[in-house]
C-alpha cells in the first residue's frame, strides 16, 4: 500500500505524509529545547564543572567562572570565564566575598550571555572563599532575574577550615537562598561519615565529586529519554520555589530486593543529615539500572520513597535504563522545602 502524499503549497511538492509529520514533531522540539547552563564559581564550583566536561552533560552551557587565573588554567572547561580582569587581576578574591562579588559584577556581559534563553540555570560553588562565596549570589540574581528555573548545588566547609570560612560560608549560603528556586547544600563534614580516613586534600575532591554527581543526576532526569521520562513542568512543580534541599544517593547490587536496598542506601545517606522526611514538600527521584532492571523494580523503588516522605508532598520520578549497570540499581532522591539539612557545626 502506498504512502499517503501530502501537497506543500509553498513549493509546490508532494512530500510522504509521514515526512511532513516528521519535520513538524522536529520543529515541535527544537521549540521546546530545554537549554541547560552550568555555572561554577571559584575554586570548587569551577572544578565541579572540569569533572562534568569529562563525564558529559549533553548540551549543557559548561562555564567555570572564577578570579584566579591560574586556577582556571589548570582546569578542564568548554567555557573558562575569568572574573574580575579590573578588581583582581586574576589573583583571586583573597577569601574576601565583598571581592568575589565585585569581579562578577565586572563580568556581567558575559553572565548574561551565558545564561540567556536558559530554562534551567546550575549554580555551583564551594562556600567559605571569596570568589565562590561572592560570586555565586549574584550569578544566580542575573538567572533568577532572567526567568529561568535557578538551582544552587553547593557545599559548605570542614570544620578544619575554621570559623571564618564557616561564617563566611552561611552568610554566603543566606543571600544564595534569597536567589535560588531550590538550594541544595551539602555540609563537607558530613562526607566524612563516607570517606572518615581519607587525607583533606583527597576529601576535597569527594566533595567535587558529590557535587558532580548531583548536578549531573538532575540535569539527566529531564534531558535524557528513559523508561519513565520527567519533563520541565515536572521538575519545575518541585525545583521552583522549593527552598532548602538536600540529597541523598544509593546503589545496590545485590540480586534480590536492590530496589529495597538501593533506597535505604539512599534515604540513609550522611549527605541528607537528620532531617525529618514527613515535612518534606517535595521529592525527585530518579532511579537508573542495567538492562536487567524491570519496571516494576523501579516503580517499587519509587514507591517506597514515596512512603516515607509527607503524603502531601509532590513526588515526581524518573527512570532509565544504563547498560554499564547490568545488575546494579541506583537511586537519588532530592528532598525539598527542608528546614535545614542538618544544622551547622559549632566552630571553635
Amino acid at each position: 500500500m502506498r504512502e499517503p502524499l501530502e501537497v506543500d503549497g509553498g513549493r509546490g511538492e508532494t512530500l510522504p505524509q509521514s515526512s511532513v509529520v516528521d519535520d513538524e514533531l522536529r520543529r515541535l522540539i527544537e521549540e521546546m529545547e530545554i537549554r541547560t547552563a552550568i555555572i561554577g564559581c571559584g575554586g570548587g564550583g569551577s572544578n565541579t564543572v572540569s569533572r562534568l566536561s569529562q563525564v558529559g552533560v549533553g548540551e549543557a552551557t559548561l562555564v567555570a567562572a572564577n578570579s584566579d587565573a591560574r586556577h582556571l588554567l589548570s582546569i578542564r572547561a568548554p567555557i573558562r570565564l575569568i572574573l574580575g580582569k579590573e578588581t583582581t587581576r586574576g589573583l583571586g578574591a583573597g577569601s574576601i566575598p565583598q571581592v568575589g562579588r565585585r569581579a562578577a559584577e565586572e563580568a556581567r556581559d558575559e553572565i548574561r550571555r551565558y545564561i540567556e534563553g536558559c530554562k534551567i540555570v546550575f549554580v555551583t560553588a564551594g562556600m567559605g572563599g571569596g570568589t565562590g562565596t561572592g560570586a555565586a549570589p549574584y550569578v544566580a540574581e542575573m538567572a533568577r532575574r532572567n526567568g529561568s528555573l535557578v538551582i544552587g548545588v553547593v557545599t559548605l566547609p570542614f570544620r578544619s577550615e575554621g570559623k571564618v570560612r564557616m561564617d563566611n560560608a552561611m552568610r554566603g549560603l543566606e543571600e544564595l537562598k534569597r536567589h535560588c528556586d531550590t538550594t541544595i547544600t551539602i555540609y563537607n563534614d558530613q562526607l566524612l561519615k563516607l570517606v572518615p580516613r581519607l587525607p583533606l586534600e583527597v576529601a576535597f575532591k569527594v566533595a567535587d565529586e558529590v557535587l558532580m554527581q548531583s548536578i549531573k543526576g538532575i540535569n539527566d532526569i529531564v534531558s535524557r529519554p528513559g523508561l519513565v521520562n520527567v519533563d520541565f513542568n515536572d521538575i519545575s512543580s518541585i525545583m521552583r520555589n522549593g527552598g532548602m534541599a538536600t540529597i541523598g544517593m544509593g546503589e545496590s547490587e545485590e540480586r534480590k530486593d536492590r530496589a529495597y536496598k538501593a533506597v535505604e542506601d539512599a534515604l540513609a545517606s550522611p549527605l541528607l543529615g537528620d532531617i525529618d522526611l514527613s515535612s518534606a514538600r517535595g521529592a525527585l527521584v530518579r532511579v537508573q539500572g542495567g538492562p536487567d532492571m524491570s519496571i516494576s523494580e523501579a516503580e517499587s523503588a519509587a514507591k517506597m520513597v514515596s512512603d516515607r516522605i509527607n503524603p502531601r508532598a509532590r513526588m515526581i520520578w524518573g527512570c532509565s535504563v544504563e547498560p554499564e549497570l547490568e545488575g546494579k540499581m541506583n537511586v537519588m532522591v532530592v528532598i525539598t522545602g527542608v528546614t535545614s539539612p542538618y544544622p551547622p557545626q559549632k566552630v571553635r
